[in-house]
């Protein structure tokens, strides 16, 4: 899961590892907050050919993990969990350096709220959405089918679908049955990465979320109703709730004449807003 966190109202891009249960985070991004660098990356050059210890250790122990960049592209990007960073801003002058790392410290303990109460996990997201530059209406009914979205796997767990695999299965199936494409056909038709990390969701607009809550929050009823016990049954049932949101699709773009599934995605509708800003 990628996203931006806010230290002294600087961004710092960081990425929760599910499997590992750990935060990564920019190492540039957090150069460049600790000491204010124009170029932080050529500081960071700098400080590993300085300090060959430490060149060392981040050569080890820092990844590179696919972050969002500025013009809403993924990018490898060098990444440190929080152990890492306070290894690396041992060697910062920064007098930011003590707040920084209870910053961390707060961070990792946000994450632990948020397991316990997703509400304040929706908060952050909507907050993080407005720094991208959404509009709010958009965000709630993107944060809505978060909900519709979770609602629908605990009902598949509740029927013994546990594997990711067999989820992308299931929601290929509502996806074709409402816009007549898989997710992964879908993303080429918006011109967008194949990566796991890039949400289509986040690049689709209104009427395209809409739908697509239809779709889930329809097989999530059906399922509930039926209770499906195998795999077969449950793709099944997947194809019918997504069948409703098509044939509801359908009869919507008969009335707007003009089809519901955009190849916008959200560069395009963040330039537009960019533009419309600046005619202002």
């Amino acid at each position: 899961m990628s996203n931006i966190k806010l230290f002294e109202s600087k961004k710092i891009r960081s990425h929760w590892d599910e499997k590992e249960e750990k935060w990564y985070f920019s190492v540039v991004d957090v150069i460049e907050v600790l000491t204010d660098s124009v170029n932080p990356t050529d500081y960071l050059k700098k400080l590993r050919k300085r300090d060959a210890e430490l060149g060392n250790y981040i050569g080890t122990n820092c990844p590179q993990v696919e972050m969002i960049t500025s013009t809403g592209k993924f990018r490898k990007t060098l990444a440190a969990t929080a152990e890492n960073l306070l290894r690396i801003i041992q060697s910062i002058p920064s007098p930011k350096a003590e707040p920084f790392k209870l910053w961390l410290a707060k961070v990792g303990y946000e994450r632990l709220e948020e397991i316990e109460n997703p509400e304040l996990a929706q908060e952050r997201m909507k907050e993080l959405y407005e720094l991208k530059g959404y509009p709010k209406d958009w965000i709630d009914k993107r944060l809505r089918g978060i909900a519709v979205r979770q609602n629908l796997t605990e009902e598949w767990k509740q029927r013994g679908i546990e594997s990711q695999s067999d989820f992308a299965i299931l929601t290929a199936e509502i996806s074709k049955a409402t816009f007549g494409m898989t997710p992964s056909q879908y993303k080429e038709f918006k011109d967008l990465p194949k990566k796991s990390e890039v949400n289509l969701r986040d690049h689709m607009n209104d009427l395209e979320l809409i739908f697509t809550m239809l779709g889930e929050r329809v097989t999530t009823e059906i399922s509930q109703k039926e209770k499906p016990e195998t795999f077969t049954e449950n793709r099944k049932v997947a194809k019918r709730g997504g069948k409703v949101a098509g044939n509801a699709r359908k009869e919507t773009e008969k009335e707007l004449k003009r089809s519901i599934v955009s190849k916008d995605n959200f560069l395009d509708l963040n330039n537009k807003l960019q533009i419309d800003d600046e005619e202002e």
